[in-house]
C-alpha cells in the first residue's frame, strides 16, 4: 500500500482549466456581436438564434442565455428535450422544435410551451389529432421545396392552405423551408426554392415567413421574409463558401504532455507513415479524436483524405506548426522544430483552432466542414466561458 503524504491543508486545487488536458474558450461577447451583425444584414426581417446541438456544440445553457440578453426572442432546437432545457433560460422566446413532434412527447410541448415544426403528413394528421383533444397550441409547417429531407411537398401544402374544410383553429405561426444550396450564390437552384417558396407564401398569406439560414441571409433581402435563422455565422464558421467568417467564438487548446527529440529517418506516430527528413523536436498532445479532433486531420503522408490535402496545423509562440503522423484516439503529434527551444515547454498548450488557426481551415485539412468540427467536440473540454461585459 502506498504510504499516505500529508499535504498542506490550505492548500487548493488548481483551476481546472489551467491544468486540463484539451479545453475550450467560449467566448460569448464574440457569439452576441455576430448574431448582431446578421441581425443587421436582415434588415426589417426578425432574426432568431439557432441552438440546435447544444448550441453547435458550445453549450445550449451559456450560449442561449447570452442571446436571450441580446434580445433574441425566437429560437430554433432540433430536440423535444433541448427545448424543454432552454425554456429555463428563455423564459418569454418563442421555441421552435426542428423534428416536430411524436406520440409521447405532447405534454412537454404544452406544458413548456414548445412550438413543433410539423415536417410530414403523418405529423400533421398527428398533431390534428393532439391540438383536437389537448385544445389549440402553436406550430409551425415546415415546406420542402427541393431540399428532399424534410417539409410537406410545396404542392400539397398550396393544397392544405387552400382546404375550406381544415379546422378553423388551425393555423400555423409560421411556414417555412430550407435552402440546400445556399452556400453556393451562383447555384440556380437557390432562385428556384426562393421561387417555390414564394408560391407557398402566398397561399399561407398572413402567416410570417421564413427561408433563410446564414447562408441564404447573404443572397439578399428577397430570401429574408420574415423571420431569418443564423446558425453557423453566429458561431463563427463559414456560411458561404469563399467568404471570410465574422468573429471565432471557440478556441480549443489541448496541453502538451511531452516534447521528444527524433532524429531524420525515423517514423512517426501508428503505422510509421511519416518519415522525418531532418532532426526533429516534436510535440505530444493530450487531444485526439475522442476529443472530436477527427482522424483525417492526421499529417503529411498520411492517406486519409480525398486529393491528398496536407495535415491539420496548431498555434504555438506566433507560429503555425504542423501535425504529423496519425492522430490517435488521445494523442496528436505536432512539429515543433522551428519554435525556439526557449519559447516551448512541456504544460504550454498549442491551439487546435481558434483566433489564429480558422475552424474552417482546420475543418477542410480533414475533409469536412467547421459545423462537425464543433458539433463533434469531446465531453473532456474544460470549458471556459467569457461573457460579454467581461
Amino acid at each position: 500500500m502506498t504510504e499516505q503524504t500529508d499535504f498542506d491543508s490550505d492548500e487548493t486545487y488548481p483551476d481546472d482549466f489551467d491544468i486540463a488536458p484539451v479545453r475550450l474558450t467560449v467566448d460569448l461577447g464574440a457569439l452576441v456581436d455576430n448574431w448582431k451583425e446578421m441581425a443587421r444584414r436582415c434588415g426589417k426581417a426578425s432574426t432568431a438564434a439557432v441552438v440546435k446541438a447544444d448550441a453547435y456544440g458550445l453549450g445550449l445553457e451559456d450560449c442561449g442565455t447570452a442571446l436571450y440578453e441580446a434580445g433574441a426572442r425566437d429560437f430554433f432546437v432540433a430536440a423535444v428535450q433541448e427545448g424543454v432545457t432552454l425554456r429555463t433560460y428563455a423564459p418569454d422566446a418563442r421555441i421552435y422544435v426542428l423534428s416536430g413532434i411524436w406520440p409521447g412527447q405532447e405534454r412537454m410541448f404544452y406544458e413548456n410551451d414548445l412550438v413543433p415544426v410539423i415536417i410530414s403528413e403523418e405529423q400533421l394528421a398527428f398533431w390534428m389529432s393532439v391540438t383536437a383533444e389537448h385544445g389549440d397550441h402553436p406550430c409551425a409547417l415546415h415546406i420542402d421545396t427541393g431540399f428532399n429531407r424534410l417539409g410537406l411537398p410545396a404542392e400539397e401544402a398550396i393544397a392544405f392552405a387552400e382546404d375550406v374544410s381544415r379546422p378553423a383553429s388551425f393555423s400555423p405561426v409560421l411556414v417555412m423551408s430550407h435552402l440546400h444550396s445556399g452556400d453556393s450564390p451562383a447555384s440556380p437552384l437557390n432562385r428556384s426554392q426562393l421561387e417555390s417558396f414564394q408560391r407557398v407564401a402566398a397561399a399561407f398569406e398572413g402567416v410570417p415567413t421564413s427561408l433563410s439560414a446564414s447562408a441564404g441571409i447573404f443572397l439578399g433581402p428577397e430570401y429574408h421574409f420574415d423571420l431569418t435563422r443564423p446558425g453557423i455565422a453566429a458561431y463563427g464558421g463559414e456560411a458561404v463558401n469563399g467568404m471570410k467568417a465574422l468573429k471565432p467564438v471557440a478556441k480549443a487548446e489541448a496541453r502538451i504532455i511531452q516534447i521528444r527529440d527524433a532524429p531524420s529517418g525515423s517514423t512517426v506516430s501508428y503505422g510509421a507513415t511519416h518519415q522525418l527528413s531532418r532532426n526533429s523536436r516534436l510535440a505530444v498532445v493530450s487531444a485526439g479524436y475522442a476529443d472530436g479532433y477527427l482522424r483525417s486531420l492526421s499529417g503529411s503522408g498520411v492517406p486519409l483524405r480525398a486529393g491528398g490535402a496536407p495535415g491539420a496545423f496548431g498555434f504555438i509562440a506566433n507560429r503555425r506548426v504542423p501535425v504529423i503522423g496519425r492522430v490517435t484516439m488521445d494523442l496528436t503529434i505536432f512539429d515543433v522544430t522551428d519554435v525556439p527551444e526557449n519559447e516551448i515547454r512541456t504544460g504550454d498548450y498549442i491551439e487546435l483552432f481558434g483566433p489564429n488557426i480558422a475552424l474552417d481551415d482546420t475543418a477542410r485539412a480533414g475533409g469536412t466542414i467547421g459545423y462537425e468540427l464543433l458539433t463533434a467536440l469531446g465531453l473532456r473540454y474544460e470549458r471556459r466561458y467569457i461573457y460579454p461585459d467581461d
